[in-house]
């Protein structure tokens, strides 16, 4: 069976209602493909058939545009067909063959499928997505090969990926708002082999937008050593592209940090992700005395305000000081950015005292990571997270739901931080 070009061009053309299609063209085509024996997908099936007539057609469109005559219809400048050139283009659908037409002088230039040209945006598209969600190079390989037949290079596939590293700089560049309620800051790590295998993390900041929406602000690589003046210098690309205000940021008790946001924005409150120092805090005991410590240490982070969570605090050391004075220390420590949200009501509370919020987002980043193992360099380590964050949230439901939740406490940080909210709005 073939597709005649007729029905290409009603396919094309026709003043028909996509309904009427399903129903008056789609339909033919496949039941009489049926009764050609023909299948409907894989190698020289109907969607290879389909794809290959309406490819040709638009480029015999594009080279009669290119003339100005059509076929066998005389002409005065000179130029005229040449025949066509056989190639075969990787497309949704598998590899088809097409004939691309030729004029006499070589200067048409198809737009639809471009001179050497050996893939349609589609796949493109599709290697982006499959590596957002943490295969790796040889995996869309193989699956590319296993679904449609198609042998496509690890170092094609690299370059395809390759292609992102613009938009990304763009993205990273881009303005920002003038006022965020929440910044959350943490570090994925990452193994790079740049002369040797070396742990590096990549710190991402989240911000939470005076509409309730998530939003994701870049991405810095570090080299492990990172203190107040590697977080000075991210605070202050996030206000130089336009952030002139943050009412909280939220971290894991990363050195320096707190001093650097002090220094960008003064009026910010520094606090210390709860969870974070609880986990930490499970690493200097034993396994058996975990529940214990955590139903010892909950009336201090639930304490009603600063007095009280300072009085459960002086019971816990009385119960386990003597056990454990590495949690000790560590919450005296942590002391000075752990209690700031207490002085807040539970709406505030529910949402600050945890990187929560960023947690999912770095679930889907370390998918991807640990699908790679090893990166070759910084550059392919930050692609990779970047393609990751890309992918997050394809319909939009997760956006939807955010709002919804920061609803309320949004309207606390207006009253609480009377009115800073606001200058984002104007």
């Amino acid at each position: 069976m073939t597709v005649s070009a007729e029905a290409v061009e009603n396919v094309q053309s026709a003043g028909l209602e996509p309904d009427v299609l399903d129903d008056q063209l789609i339909s033919q085509l496949v039941d009489r493909a049926k009764a050609d024996g023909i299948k409907l997908t894989g190698d020289g099936g109907l969607l290879q058939q389909l794809t290959k007539r309406i490819l040709e057609s638009a480029l015999e469109g594009e080279i009669t545009d290119h003339l100005g005559h059509e076929k066998h219809e005389k002409t005065t400048n000179g130029n005229t067909r040449n025949g066509v050139r056989s190639k075969t283009v990787l497309t949704d659908v598998g590899p088809v063959e097409i004939d691309v037409p030729r004029d006499r002088v070589g200067s048409f230039e198809p737009q639809i499928v471009k001179k050497r040209q050996r893939r349609l945006a589609g796949v493109d598209e599709m290697v982006l997505s499959l590596s957002a969600r943490g295969l790796t190079h040889g995996e869309i390989s193989a699956h590319l090969k296993e679904v449609y037949g198609a042998e496509v290079s690890k170092t094609t596939i690299s370059s395809i990926t390759d292609k992102v590293i613009e938009g990304m700089h763009e993205w990273q560049s881009r303005p920002l708002d003038s006022v965020y309620p929440v910044l959350f800051i943490d570090c994925v790590h990452v193994k790079l082999r740049d002369g040797q295998v070396a742990n590096r993390p990549i710190c991402v900041v989240l911000a939470v937008t005076v509409e309730g929406t998530r939003e994701i602000l870049g991405l810095w690589a570090g080299d492990g050593g990172e203190g107040a003046k590697y977080w000075l210098q991210v605070l202050t690309e996030i206000k130089n592209r336009g952030t002139e205000d943050v009412c909280m940021v939220v971290c894991d008790g990363l050195k320096g940090l707190p001093d650097a946001i002090e220094a960008v924005w003064p009026q910010a409150i520094t606090q210390t992700c709860v969870v974070h120092l609880l986990r930490a805090s499970f690493r200097y005991a034993a396994r058996q005395d975990w529940d214990k410590i955590s139903k010892a240490l909950k009336p201090v982070y639930t304490a009603a305000t600063q007095d009280v969570a300072e009085e459960k605090f002086l019971e816990f050391c009385d119960a386990w000081g003597s056990k454990y004075p590495a949690i000790v220390k560590l919450w005296e420590n942590a002391w000075a950015e752990f209690v700031p949200f207490l002085q807040f009501d539970t709406e505030i509370r529910r949402v600050v005292c945890t990187t929560n919020a960023i947690e999912s987002v770095n679930a889907r980043i370390r998918k991807a990571v640990r699908a790679r193992g090893h990166f070759p360099n910084e550059q392919a380590a930050i692609k990779c997270v970047y393609m990751a964050i890309m992918s997050l949230d394809p319909t939009g439901q997760g956006r939807k739901r955010w709002s919804q939740r920061w609803k309320a406490a949004l309207n606390a940080f207006e009253i609480t931080f009377d009115g800073r909210l606001s200058a984002a709005r104007r």
